[in-house]
Order: C-alpha cells, then structure tokens, then sequence
C-alpha cells in the first residue's frame, strides 16, 4: 500500500450576482506538494448557469475558467501567474475575489493518488449526479 499524502483543494465557483451568493460548481482546484502536482479541472454546467442566471455571459465565463487549468499547470498561455513557482500559483488561484469566478475555501484530504482524487472531486461536486 502506497503512503498517503495531504493535499489541498478549492472549488472553483461561479457567481454570478454575488449579492445574492447563490453559485454554480464549476471546477476543482487540487495542491500536493509532497507529489509535486497541482491541477485544476473545469466543467461547467451551463443548463445549470443558464436556470441560475439567463443573462450571464457564457461565453466570458468559459474564458475565465479556461485559465485555472493553465495556470496550474505552469503554461504560459496562462499569462505570468502561470510562470510563478507551483505553491504560488496554488496561492493565487485560491485567493478570495469578488467577481464572477471565484474559489471556495480550502479543504484538506489525504490520498497517495492526487490525480485520482481530482477527479473524485470533480465528480462528487461539479459534475451533475
């Protein structure tokens, strides 16, 4: 049995009227730094944005969320967040901001598969059951 190992995660949401602080899940953002990974996973449920909000921009939204992935991946189509050092990038991404995509809080877990936890992750909140 492989040894287990603490990560870090955020959902990454959008808001899209944050006075009414209602969200759709969009993505998952997971940090190991004991196995090096940092990933993001998006997938948005635009019926789900759509029922939510019918005036939101999909389209800008799409945009946005297409950035989480590079930048946690260190591409440089993802501007210069994207050249910062892994944790840094983590940091970033899960920063509290107040526009349509936005983070949740950080949560913690264990696991020796980090990839394999991403997507449990992505399942088990974004994607629809």
């Amino acid at each position: 049995m492989s040894a287990r190992d603490a990560f870090d995660y955020a959902v990454i949401r959008v808001v899209p009227r944050i006075e009414r602080e209602e969200f759709v899940n969009a993505g998952v953002i997971l940090h190991a730094p004991a196995r090096d990974f940092l990933a993001a996973r998006v997938a948005l449920a635009e019926d789900r944005l759509r029922a939510l909000a019918p005036d939101a921009d999909i389209e800008e939204v799409r945009l946005a969320l297409a950035l989480y992935p590079l930048v946690a991946a260190g591409d440089p189509r993802g501007g210069p967040i994207a050249a910062l050092p892994r944790s840094e990038r983590f940091h970033w991404l899960v920063a509290p901001r107040s526009t349509i995509v936005q983070p949740s809080a950080v949560h913690s877990g264990l696991s020796d598969d980090p990839q394999a936890a991403l997507e449990k992750l992505v399942r088990a909140l974004v994607l629809p059951p």
